[in-house]
């Protein structure tokens, strides 16, 4: 499977997962920013695919489709989110569905949304963790492919519980990403009822 990775901060998820020897076909970000650097250092291909406004007028839908034709072109089998900061219309989908990866920090499907680790504080749980799911145009809301459990410190802050859940989730992530690559897919494909071995009478 032709891997690639989407990032769009300091790289440091994506300079993890090259350490880690993932092979990575391809880096795509939206912006200038340190996943460059990362890839360049790992001599791994890379594109920038400029985000051009941040405003109201940003074409969520055209800016899409300018990214899902560049990982079209490049034979991308599996793509990985990894810090993206743009949240992507219905074309990526369309085209890689059930083939897009994501990380949050809890475990869903509770607190989901932006400040995860701020509302799980808040709501006062002893654990929290992280999950790795198949990306959806809906936010955290894909099939869950795997969860680990983070405990919460009595004298946490949402940045020291952040920064714990960090190091959990960088080791699942790319545990989970090199047991989709050895099995050759990521959700296990239906069996339908002819395909299905068919029983022999009592």
């Amino acid at each position: 499977m032709r891997l690639a990775v989407l990032a769009s901060g300091s790289g440091t998820i994506l300079d993890a997962m090259l350490e880690d020897g993932l092979p990575i076909d391809l880096v795509v970000v939206d912006r200038p920013c340190g996943a460059m650097d990362v890839a360049d250092r790992h001599d791994v291909a890379f594109r920038m695919v400029e985000r051009p406004s941040f405003g109201r007028d940003f074409d969520r839908f055209g800016y899409t489709e300018e990214i899902t034709k560049v990982l079209v072109a490049a034979d991308i089998d599996l793509v990985v989110m990894a810090g993206f900061g743009t949240i992507f219309d219905s074309p990526i989908y369309d085209s890689f569905e059930g083939r897009i990866l994501n990380t949050h920090p809890a475990l869903l499907p509770s607190f989901p949304g932006w400040h995860a680790v701020r509302d799980a504080l808040a709501f006062g749980v002893k654990i929290t963790g992280c999950t790795v799911h198949v990306a959806t145009l809906a936010v955290d809301a894909g099939p869950i492919l795997a969860q680990a459990a983070v405990t919460v410190a009595d004298d946490d802050t949402e940045e020291t519980l952040h920064e714990r859940i960090k190091v959990v989730e960088r080791r699942l992530y790319i545990d989970t990403i090199r047991s989709i690559l050895d099995r050759g897919y990521v959700l296990a494909p239906a069996v339908t009822p002819s395909e299905s071995t068919p029983q022999e009478n009592a």
